[in-house]
């Protein structure tokens, strides 16, 4: 590696333990000053993090899964700075700031939809979920601070940081060349374009069903069998980026809901007969197909995701141990003069760090003593051990769950931060509706502390390969958490209003449902489906003891049938597109199949934010809140036409072949 300068490739020991005596030289040597934050790496990290945050809050309600913004902002950034001198650092810095949406929306999404989900939205303002999500991303930058030194250089080669590695890899590969940002690009728009013309405009159905047709109708009624799969270009980029495995796994567990639990249940409405007798429950012959899946297998679906979420904490036992000795041990950096240490080594000072942080445990206090309803200063007291408490514990387990397998138990450690909030705030005298409010807005900070380690301290990897100062990255991380906040907890708002978190066409939200749904009974002492939630919890064990992944599997339990078919399509095409070939050719349709991917992810889901942002302009002007682009332009009468629905399917054929063909053809550009 020649330290003088050249950035066209990373060092033989970036990802190896490194021997006795050696040291790791980084790609922009500390000896050597170029710009890191600029007014241009400012801009458009800042523009990249309020973007993002909104397509990222829009996906996740949607289907349950978060979008990683960090490799896309990543491409978007190396595409931008094609012709700018020394941009490796700037580009470094774009990604970090820009990437604080993705962590922020994980935070908030688990857990403040959970308000709406409640009807407790008289309860909360814009101010105080802008303020949970805020304190909490806070939280977690300044309590992995001081264990930046051990997790990033003390340990390296400990541990593989896959999401690091990745963005790290695009880096470099932008600074070699490459179309990368330009085939994410090209596949962006016409995901967006694709969703314009279909969920905006209504040229086509969002989603294609049997029951658009008669024998399907007949089928549902008759047997309570149905099909279908919701047509969104984000959704079957994101089944390619997870892979034919789990895809297949999640879509196992709505089968077996859709296709196994609810005709079954549906069975008793009918009647069997059993020698000679006939057992029937005549309220379920009332119920249609999707109210028997609400009603009675989705409970299923919460008490496996739940009980998932528990197993994954206790397979992280030993990482929390390993936390615990780390925080109590003398594993954090001591405090320095920053002028002895070498610029890539050189963190924020420890005094301004620990003032930072007594500050915002102190702005936490406040807010749940002044901002929440109804919390007196004693239960304020118990919310601010609650978070202090388990931020800090869980905030190192998270950094280091990421660094080691690259996944955030955050739901799991979430779930229990509910429990424990619901149960002490209740013993303090903190019920019903109040309590409600009280422990979700507690769970939003802690779960987006927890979301914040994680994906920072990938971020604080990526500088220390390529050579950025950490200390500049801490310092405007800040900044970055601030912008996402406001614009995920705008877009929550906005969704909850059109189309809403409850209703026939409201978004899943599966996350804060699950929560939501094992929280009331906590607090209201009103009764729930605790059976069928044993069913799930025992369903997940077995799941477990049989090494399949138990929380994917309960996902797709939960989710609609319309959400994981175009997962598993997307799944199907990233499988058929590895096929064939020799290992290079494999290597390359895989890099394009992934950046188009990404760029059916990007597009898609910004112009499902555009297209609810349209809704909802047009809901407030109109008056009228079912108001919608395809009743006013007249195309509404044409999407229930039964031939719609072939168009649909015929349209969605395409986007697939689209992608399959763009993979495909890496091997012969």
């Amino acid at each position: 590696m020649d330290v003088t300068g050249s950035t066209h490739s990373l060092p033989e020991n970036a990802y190896r333990k490194l021997n006795p005596g050696e040291e790791y030289q980084p790609v922009v040597p500390a000896d050597r000053i170029v710009p890191e934050l600029t007014g241009y790496s400012l801009a458009w990290g800042l523009f990249f993090a309020a973007l993002f945050s909104a397509a990222s809050a829009y996906l996740g309600l949607k289907i349950g899964q978060v979008f990683e913004a960090a490799i896309p902002i990543t491409i978007m950034a190396i595409g931008l700075s094609a012709k700018k001198k020394n941009a490796l650092q700037q580009n470094v810095m774009i990604q970090s700031i820009g990437a604080a949406s993705g962590v922020v929306v994980a935070g908030a999404i688990f857990t403040l939809p959970g308000i709406y989900i409640l009807g407790l939205a008289e309860k909360t303002n814009f101010l105080q979920m802008m303020l949970a999500s805020l304190l909490g991303g806070f939280l977690g930058i300044l309590f992995l601070i001081p264990f930046r030194r051990y997790f990033v250089k003390d340990m390296h080669g400990e541990f593989p940081f896959p999401e690091a590695t990745a963005s790290t890899e695009v880096l470099m590969a932008g600074e070699a060349g490459g179309d990368q940002a330009s085939v994410l690009l090209k596949s962006g728009m016409v995901a967006a374009a694709y969703q314009l013309l279909s969920q905006t405009l209504g040229f086509w159905r969002e989603v294609f069903s049997t029951t658009a047709f008669d024998w399907g109708r007949r089928l549902s009624e008759n047997v309570r069998l149905e099909f279908h799969l919701m047509t969104e270009a984000a959704i079957v980029g994101l089944g390619y980026i997870i892979g034919l495995r789990y895809a297949l796994i999640i879509a196992c567990g709505s089968f077996l809901s859709w296709y196994v639990m609810t005709p079954m249940i549906g069975l008793l409405g009918k009647g069997v007969e059993i020698q000679g007798t006939t057992y029937q429950l005549p309220a379920l012959a009332g119920m249609d197909t999707g109210d028997i899946f609400y009603n009675f297998v989705r409970p299923v679906g919460i008490g496996a995701i739940a009980m998932a979420g528990l197993i994954g904490v206790w397979k992280s036992r030993s990482i929390i141990v390993g936390a615990v000795k780390l925080a109590t041990g003398g594993g954090a950096a001591k405090t320095s003069n920053p002028q002895d240490v070498e610029r890539t080594q050189r963190d924020l000072p420890m005094n301004l760090v620990t003032g930072a942080l007594i500050f915002t445990l102190a702005a936490c206090f406040a807010f749940f003593w002044f901002l929440v309803p109804n919390v007196n200063f004693m239960q304020s007291l118990v919310g601010l051990a609650i978070v202090g408490g388990i931020a800090f514990l869980f905030t190192t387990v998270a950094a280091r769950a990421i660094a080691i397998v690259g996944a955030n138990p955050v739901s799991g450690m979430t779930l229990m931060t509910l429990i424990i909030s619901s149960v002490i705030l209740k013993a303090a005298g903190l019920g019903g509706p109040d309590g409600m409010v009280s422990a979700l807005l507690i769970g939003g900070v802690v779960c987006t502390s927890l979301s914040m380690s994680g994906g920072f301290i990938s971020d604080l990897k990526i500088g220390y390969w390529l050579g950025t100062t950490p200390a500049v990255q801490q310092k405007w991380k800040f900044l970055g958490t601030i912008v996402a906040a406001v614009s995920v907890t705008a877009v929550i708002m906005m969704l909850a209003k059109t189309p809403g978190f409850t209703g026939d066409d409201a978004l899943p939200a599966p996350q804060a449902n699950a929560m939501a749904a094992l929280i009331e009974p906590l607090m209201a002492d009103t009764g729930a489906p605790w059976l069928l939630y044993m069913a799930g919890v025992f369903m997940a064990l077995i799941l477990e003891w049989t090494k399949l992944p138990a929380l994917a599997f309960a996902l797709g339990m939960y989710l609609p049938l319309s959400v994981n078919t175009p997962v598993l399509a997307g799944g199907l095409i990233a499988h058929f597109v590895s096929q064939g070939g020799s290992a290079e050719a494999q290597t390359r349709r895989k890099e394009r199949g992934t950046l188009m991917a990404s760029g059916f992810v990007a597009g898609g889901a910004i112009m499902g934010v555009i297209a609810s942002a349209i809704r909802f302009v047009g809901a407030e002007t109109s008056g009228e809140a079912s108001w919608s682009v395809p009743h006013a332009i007249g195309t509404h009468a044409w999407e229930q036409n039964p031939v719609s629905a072939v168009l649909t399917l015929v349209m969605f054929c395409l986007l697939g072949y689209y992608l399959f063909r763009g993979a495909r053809r890496a091997a012969k550009d």
